[in-house]
């Protein structure tokens, strides 16, 4: 389940929610139309909805919405929520996620049970479920399907057998969605988009990586609570090789553990890779000898495919460079340790299952507090997503996802689009010259909802009945190729990085686009009998925060054809920047556990995006109404429902230890946090009138206020 929506993607998820940038060749019926924003007025609302669209039930009439507006709209059901055993939090996501996961379950069930023809994506999608849930074929193989790469590892000999091995390894595995908390157990990372400044043509960048845990925080910070965890990740390896029968596990574990202390060591931070201008570093092949010594780089890149490619970006320029030089200053030994443990690890779900039960005993139960292990058929859909997730996708909106709901939301995406420029024609600190380009770039946004134009082709992705640990590398090899494939070919503009089975959405910032999964467009996301109040503070308020995106700390930084480039004038940043100051002390203010605060900065961007989406939505809702009064509506206001949806679709409860690994890790705020945006908002002081002295209440100077 996805936790909170996204920010950008640059493999910042890059670029955000960091880098940066995410199919069902269907019949002619379901062919997607693209959708472009056009600037006319939204259509008219009904006067009343068919259904309210806010959860009564839900709210806790003995909290103040001034004193803890999430606490109020979500408290009554927060009191009675149990999160189940196999999960480290619940709340809206989860709801919507579970009804994907069940229409999933039948599909790929069903696709199973009726033994399609040999060659078909049907067929694929069948096998690898099969072979999943074959722990018994899994369990008498052992070993025996790794054991090619461990024998590979253990031959290393020299420096130059290090270097091919590693670039052998490498995957284009960068998670667009979560670039800047980018973690490959690989030394490095592959992406493959447009170059910052030439959009015209993909380039691929490297990213470090090298961890078994998280992120660097896991290894440098003096949290007791992280101390612990390392104590336990340092159990978990010498188990894992227990498990393996290599001998000297508990020596080879430190060995693991302190090497891996190193790679943190010169890993840069989540606000430092979010930086994009740090990341605009296109190097000649021959550059990565000269400015990163150490690594065999002629060799890597052949060996990873890319020799012929004549620059790659290095993201993270520093740490490539100090990543690079561990290659040779730390023995041999040490790195065929470190590779095979991750050889292990990576694969731990589809090996046998004291492999697996260790896995989930360190990754779930440790670092999200999760008492119970997900149900193998579960993980089972999940992996079949994760490997043909556009094969399941066709299948998922010819069946689950109606022409009118799709017309409905694009129609809310036209509404928002036409809104956006009105705000910035009203902002009176910035320059003519900056709000033409700004509108400039709202027009140019290419919009996709519910699936792409386009499917992805399996046909050459080997996928045997038997074969669950082969499948999986065979799919990542896939991936791989097909990334590599895009070098050197015209940019796609219309490419989705998520598949339409996704519970989320997503600004591409280098594409300037966004994707709108089908499956996240459910009630109370999106219901097509709601009240617009509820569907605009809802998943308007979504729709408006990928469009603002496009403005954030990062997003601001690409122009119309997403290009990296500075369209504003020195005074208009001058003040952008001090918003920004202003929203970081806000959420820096915010204690998620004693004593454990956000990181105002690291979650600047999605802030800035939830502050901006909700008021556009907010304004498109009250354009949608035609000039006429909202509806009272069983003793709400249209503005109190709005912002009570808004609340209520930021509704969770987590586990401590997941709590504090999104606090670390996560450039979004816990979803209570995200709930009190409203208040920088005026039309929320207006609906719930909250009083000076609240905890929430703050001046109409002190109100954050952007675009």
């Amino acid at each position: 389940m996805v936790a909170a929506r996204s920010r950008l993607v640059i493999p910042m998820h890059i670029l955000r929610s960091t880098l940066l940038l995410a199919a069902v060749c269907a019949c002619s019926a379901c062919q997607p139309e693209s959708t472009a924003p056009v600037a006319k007025a939204p259509a008219a609302a009904p006067a009343a909805a068919p259904t309210l669209g806010v959860d009564l039930t839900g709210i806790d009439h003995a909290v103040q919405p001034g004193d803890d507006f999430d606490g109020y709209a979500n408290g009554a059901w927060r009191q009675k929520a149990v999160i189940p055993a196999d999960r480290s939090s619940t709340g809206v996501f989860f709801d919507v996620f579970q009804k994907a996961e069940k229409r999933n379950a039948d599909l790929i069930k069903g696709i199973a049970d009726s033994h399609p023809a040999a060659g078909t994506d049907a067929r694929r999608i069948a096998d690898y479920y099969t072979a999943y849930m074959d722990q018994a074929g899994i369990q008498a193989h052992g070993l025996a399907s790794l054991q090619p790469e461990l024998d590979r590892i253990a031959a290393i000999a020299s420096p130059t057998d290090l270097a091919r091995v590693l670039g052998e390894g490498l995957r284009a595995d960068v998670d667009p969605l979560n670039a800047t908390n980018y973690q490959t157990e690989q030394l490095f990372g592959l992406f493959v988009a447009q170059g910052l400044e030439d959009p015209a043509h993909n380039i691929p960048y490297l990213l470090q990586g090298g961890l078994g845990m998280p992120n660097r925080d896991y290894y440098l910070s003096s949290d007791p609570a992280m101390v612990a965890i390392r104590d336990k990740y340092k159990s978990y390896v010498a188990a894992m090789f227990k498990q393996a029968g290599i001998a000297d596990a508990e020596a080879k574990a430190a060995t693991v553990y302190a090497l891996e202390a190193k790679i943190a060591k010169a890993q840069a931070s989540i606000v430092e890779t979010e930086d994009v201008h740090k990341a605009n570093n296109p190097w000649p092949m021959a550059d990565f000898a000269k400015k990163a010594p150490g690594l065999d780089w002629a060799t890597y890149f052949k060996a990873a495919g890319l020799d012929a490619q004549p620059v790659v970006d290095a993201w993270q320029p520093a740490a490539i460079a100090q990543l690079s030089a561990l290659t040779t200053s730390q023995p041999l030994s040490t790195w065929k340790d470190w590779l095979a443990f991750h050889a292990l690890n990576r694969n731990a779900s589809v090996l046998p299952k004291a492999f697996d039960d260790l896995s989930f005993g360190f990754y779930g139960t440790t670092l999200t507090g999760t008492p119970q292990q997900r149900d193998r058929w579960k993980r089972a859909l999940s992996a079949v997503n994760n490997a043909l997730g556009d094969a399941v996708g066709k299948l998922y909106v010819q069946k689950y996802f109606p022409a009118s709901s799709r017309a409905q939301v694009q129609q809310m995406v036209t509404n928002l689009l036409a809104v956006f420029p009105e705000r910035i024609d009203k902002l009176d600190w910035m320059s003519p010259e900056t709000k033409a380009k700004a509108k400039a770039k709202v027009a140019a946004t290419n919009v996709g909802v519910g699936y792409p134009d386009t499917w992805r082709d399996y046909s050459s992705l080997d996928i045997k009945p038997d074969d669950a640990l082969g499948n999986a590398e065979r799919a990542r090899l896939a991936e791989t190729r097909h990334q590599i494939a895009k070098l050197g070919q015209s940019v796609d503009r219309n490419e989705w990085w998520m598949t339409p089975q996704t519970v989320n959405a997503v600004n591409l910032p280098l594409q300037n686009a966004l994707n709108f999964p089908a499956a996240i467009l459910e009630p109370p996301f999106f219901d097509p009998k709601a009240d617009a109040a509820a569907n605009y503070g809802s998943i308007g308020a979504t729709i408006g925060h990928e469009i603002s995106h496009s403005f954030d700390n990062t997003g601001s930084e690409f122009d119309a054809s997403g290009r990296l480039a500075n369209w504003w004038t020195p005074s208009d940043a001058v003040h952008f920047k001090a918003a920004g100051a202003k929203l970081i002390a806000q959420y820096s203010a915010y204690e998620a556990l004693p004593g454990l605060h956000l990181n105002g900065e690291q979650t600047l961007g999605e802030n800035i995006a939830d502050l901006a989406g909700l008021s556009v939505a907010h304004d498109a809702y009250i354009k949608s109404l035609g000039g006429k009064p909202a509806p009272v509506i069983d003793g709400l206001s249209g503005d109190q429902r709005f912002f009570l949806a808004f609340a209520q679709s930021w509704r969770s409860k987590t586990r401590d230890a997941a709590l504090r690994a999104q606090v670390v890790s996560d450039g979004h705020a816990p979803g209570r946090f995200r709930a009190q945006t409203v208040r920088n908002i005026d039309a929320w002081y207006d609906a719930f009138t909250p009083k000076a002295g609240q905890a929430l209440y703050l001046k109409p100077e002190d109100r954050v206020r952007i675009w």
